[in-house]
């Protein structure tokens, strides 16, 4: 985990943490908001927020909601963290963002 003080806002920081909490809303409507979507800070953890969203609500279907509640709880931790100013490593899932170019 870094962290990158110097151009993060704590509005950015607010952002990130709503997207982890209320995936896969909150990313969806951070992506078209113009003035969002492109800060650094906020589009790392939005992308990973959005597929651990997805992976949520494909986990909740198949184990009827039981994995679904899990995957909320991490995020729930990463949402603290990115409230924190801190750029979190999901396994995974980081590096399918960063090589798509999501992140």
């Amino acid at each position: 985990m870094s962290s990158f003080d110097s151009e993060v806002s704590s509005d950015d920081k607010l952002w990130a943490a709503l997207a982890y909490a209320l995936s896969p809303l909150m990313p969806i409507i951070i992506i078209l908001m113009e003035d969002k979507k492109n800060r650094p800070f906020l589009k790392a953890h939005n992308a990973q927020a959005l597929i651990l969203g997805l992976i949520s609500i494909a986990l909740g279907t198949f184990t009827l909601g039981c994995g679904s509640i899990l995957v909320w709880f991490y995020m729930l931790f990463l949402a603290y963290q990115a409230y924190q100013g801190k750029i979190v490593e999901v396994p995974v899932i980081t590096n399918l963002c960063k090589g798509q170019g999501w992140a």
